[in-house]
């Protein structure tokens, strides 16, 4: 498989050089050449399979060619150690709970599976240094610093600590997790920013899009790359955001009323609604999609009126979705522009065609977090909030919906206890992180002072 950068200036990569470089030399993201559609088999027999079997069916799809098959299944099955489970809310909505991997959020499943796909390629290009070399001490030396990896990953929450615990302890690898300053929850900060080893936290003077921008600059800046080895763990990665496409194949498994299933994304830089519509193309059988923001609502702006103006993002209740410039939007845009062979309005009414929108104040996300409580029992995230509500507005007669309820409402418990009025309990795996002292660097947004900073590590 090969992949092609969405800026198209860049050259088609491997598989291992779009992991490793992340973002491509154009400042493209990276897509594949191919969808591959699933069998009708699959498909056929996808009720009495396992997540883990789901899932490693839908990674040979995208990454087959290029991992072993029992590697990669390996990779899979290490990666997914927990349950993405569909629990029933009321009728025919459906909350997919991507929260009970280690992290206690969705991007648990992307960052442990990079992170092992990453160390996966740095091995193998360390057997073929010493199969090229001489054997010699200095040889042995160079290959094995060629062979460090930095990553480099721009959160707004989840991000950071999904990545940070993923990679924790990885041989070979060091991440830097960039965050802005006081806009991460109290509990999120503390999952990326108590670990050391090879984590290192870095509290930048901003918003999320300039934590973004530095990563992105610092990719393309020649000076750092022929000093350090760089690459993003960001959804920006094809490593990051494909396997998210698993969960969505489990979701459909675990739902028998599928005939009309719509599902229901809570958005923010884009990489899971984006993974679920790779599944789309992939045969996944879902009727049409709801993308969800908060008051950064840029591609809600895009679905109304064809137009995709970024603009600086504000702070909200569902802070991980607070995101003024998605980068995913490239591959939305390409995938439904067939790589750019269609017009802006063809491509704009193929999008909209199969994906509505909707936005919310943090009024309307802390009353629908009150509702479904006093209606359900059940208790939901600001960004679960988000696209439970969309769903319900949003459900036509006949359908069934499933939204993904993104990350434990724990970890946001100031904000949870406060609006619902109750004590959230502390699962014993974010009390560990509490307990923690925190570790972080600060700086300006300025990519000098983050340059300089690198440069000098």
């Amino acid at each position: 498989m090969k992949y092609y950068s969405t800026n198209h200036q860049a050259p088609m990569a491997n598989l291992e050089k779009a992991v490793i470089k992340g973002l491509a030399e154009d400042r493209g993201l990276y897509m594949p050449e191919r969808i591959k559609p699933l069998p009708k088999e699959f498909f056929d027999n996808i009720h009495g399979m396992t997540f883990q079997d789901i899932a490693y069916n839908v990674a040979s799809c995208f990454f087959g060619e290029d991992v072993e098959l029992d590697g990669l299944k390996e990779l899979v099955y290490d990666t997914l150690r927990f349950d993405c489970p569909v629990v029933k809310v009321e009728e025919n909505i459906y909350a997919l709970e991507l929260f009970h991997g280690p992290t206690l959020a969705f991007k648990d499943v992307g960052a442990r599976f990079m992170a092992r796909l990453l160390q996966y390629f740095i091995k193998e290009q360390g057997t073929r240094c010493r199969e090229q070399g001489t054997g010699s001490k200095e040889q042995g030396a160079r290959s094995n610093k060629q062979g460090e990896v930095n990553v480099l990953v721009a959160t707004s929450g989840d991000t950071g600590s999904a990545v940070a615990n993923g990679f924790l302890g990885v041989e070979g690898i060091h991440v830097y997790v960039l965050y802005p300053k006081g806009k991460v929850s109290p509990i999120q900060e503390c999952q990326f920013t108590t670990l050391g080893r090879n984590i290192t936290a870095i509290e930048v003077d901003g918003v999320f899009d300039d934590c973004q921008r530095l990563v992105k600059s610092a990719f393309m800046d020649e000076e750092l790359n022929a000093h350090m080895r760089l690459t993003s763990a960001n959804s920006i990665n094809v490593a990051r955001f494909l396997p998210q496409a698993f969960y969505y194949f489990n979701a459909v498994a675990r739902i028998r009323e599928q005939k009309d299933l719509v599902v229901c994304v809570p958005s923010g830089n884009f990489g899971n609604i984006c993974s679920a519509l790779f599944g789309h193309q992939m045969g996944l059988p879902v009727k049409r999609f709801i993308a969800a923001n908060n008051a950064n609502d840029i591609f809600y702006q895009y679905l109304q009126t064809g137009k995709y103006e970024p603009r600086a993002s504000v702070q909200t209740l569902a802070n991980a979705m607070d995101v003024g410039d998605p980068s995913n939007f490239a591959r939305i845009l390409n995938l439904y522009s067939k790589n750019g062979t269609l017009s802006p309005e063809a491509t704009h009414q193929a999008i909209t065609s199969l994906i509505s929108g909707a936005t919310y104040t943090d009024e309307q996300i802390a009353e629908t977090m009150r509702q479904c409580y006093a209606d359900n029992g059940y208790i939901l995230d600001p960004h679960g909030a988000c696209g439970y509500r969309a769903l319900k507005e949003g459900l036509r007669k006949g359908e069934v919906g499933v939204f993904c309820e993104t990350a434990h409402p724990a970890k946001f418990k100031e904000k949870v206890d406060e609006i619902l009025g109750i004590d959230i309990p502390i699962p014993d795996r974010l009390a560990a992180f509490m307990r923690g002292e925190k570790q972080s660097v600060p700086l300006s947004k300025d990519f000098k002072d983050f340059k300089t900073f690198l440069l000098e590590r």
